[in-house]
């Protein structure tokens, strides 16, 4: 039988363009850094793609956060998307020319990022004005993949694109999957909610989306957990080392390895589906496998033959699927629909930004003691904190998520009752 929320028609094309547009983003991201390099020959100036990306994030996230919680979400999405499109249609437009620079590249990431930061809260606070509040974990484990899929085959289909016609080619796609998403969300049905109550400064929004969280045991604690995994366990930037200096698997190899964690989630998708579907111990499933996640960082690290490291990346990506997705349903599910745009904000900063910090914690470590020593140390971080949060019990152990009752829910026509929706204002 098809899955609920498969049936419900606003979520099927929500989910559609989203993950279009997400392979445009990833396949660009792969050609930014390819066109850099290419222009300038220079490692040090292809990183600032990844800089520009971090300070964008960090910097505006907060705000991006404090607009979903004001504005048309919807229409906060298109703005955003539109903006992404412009750039990419410059970028295109330039890169085919021959009059592209390095400094051009660089400053389209910055203004791609910087609209995602104000897509991504508006993005994921949609999600409860078009499913049921029971069915809202099952959205995030449906969305969540979609990022592994988009790794897989964006950059893939960026070197196709860059192989028959460079990388303008790759930002013409890109605009186009942009254009879908904003058409999709035109055709939307969503529940309007009037705003109430006292209209705050921005600043003022924001600080009441950070005392929240402040005072949500919950959702500080979740982010606990999301930091003690992308900053301290921060494999991807170790695995050239690996593969080159370790395993001596050469660059096959490291293609292969890089791919196995996204490969991982894709292949734990039924698995973390059925768990937020169904399970009422999901508090518990996060921790082990936040534990596990820890574990298999290590075994990557002292994988004596190429297949078992493989093996430990294919496990990384499907532990960090089932935790990323009850965290980020769990965030969702908590928070009340009039601040969930600020708080989406500021866990997107945790979430995005701690892979960045990790990169360079765990690099630096890695300078000093070798690549397998600084993921051992790293593995014991996200298993540290797991540990110690099964131990002293609470809100995290104890969490159970929103389970659906049955699986009769939206149909085709998208004819459940009104007052399973959660609205969000001004969607």
């Amino acid at each position: 039988m098809t899955p609920a929320i498969l049936r419900n028609r606003d979520f099927t094309l929500y989910w559609a363009g989203v993950v279009l547009s997400q392979i445009g983003t990833r396949g660009t991201v792969a050609a930014n850094f390819y066109q850099v390099y290419e222009l300038t020959h220079s490692v040090a100036y292809t990183g600032l793609v990844g800089a520009a990306q971090a300070v964008a994030l960090l910097l505006l996230s907060p705000l991006g956060g404090a607009l979903a919680d004001r504005l048309d979400r919807r229409r906060l999405l298109q703005a955003a998307q539109g903006v992404a499109l412009l750039v990419a249609v410059v970028l295109s437009w330039l890169t085919l020319a021959g009059q592209a620079e390095a400094w051009h590249v660089v400053l389209s990431v910055v203004l791609t990022t910087a609209a995602a930061t104000f897509d991504q809260p508006a993005r994921q606070a949609l999600i409860p004005a078009l499913v049921p509040r029971s069915q809202i974990g099952q959205a995030v484990a449906l969305l969540n993949p979609s990022r592994e899929l988009a790794v897989l085959v964006g950059p893939l289909l960026s070197g196709v694109l860059i192989s028959l016609a460079g990388p303008g080619l790759m930002y013409v796609v890109d605009a186009v999957s942009y254009a879908v998403l904003v058409g999709v969300l035109a055709t939307l049905r969503i529940s309007k909610l009037e705003s109430s109550g006292e209209r705050r400064s921005i600043l003022g929004s924001i600080a009441e989306g950070a005392k929240y969280i402040a005072h949500r045991p919950l959702v500080y604690n979740l982010m606990l957990l999301d930091l003690s995994a992308t900053v301290f366990s921060a494999y991807r930037v170790l695995l050239p080392a690996l593969a080159l200096d370790v395993l001596h698997v050469g660059a096959t190899g490291y293609g292969v390895l890089s791919g196995a964690p996204s490969a991982g989630a894709l292949i734990a998708t039924y698995a973390v589906f059925r768990t937020v579907q169904r399970s009422q111990r999901q508090g518990r499933v996060l921790l082990v496998s936040t534990a596990l996640y820890g574990i298999s960082a290590i075994l990557l690290a002292h994988s004596p033959v190429f297949v078992l490291a493989v093996l430990a990346a294919l496990l990384l990506g499907a532990f960090d699927a089932m935790s990323t997705t009850i965290r980020h349903a769990a965030v969702q599910i908590d928070t009340p629909d009039e601040i969930r745009g600020r708080v989406t904000a500021f866990y997107q900063m945790s979430s995005r930004g701690g892979p960045a910090i990790g990169d360079v914690v765990v690099g630096a470590v890695a300078g000093v003691i070798g690549p397998v020593g600084a993921l051992t140390i790293g593995g014991l971080g996200p298993m540290v904190v797991a540990g110690w949060s099964w131990l002293r019990g609470g809100v995290v152990r104890s969490y159970t998520g929103i389970v659906e009752a049955d699986d009769e829910g939206v149909g085709e026509d998208d004819e459940d009752p009104e007052e399973e929706r959660r609205p969000v204002p001004g969607a």
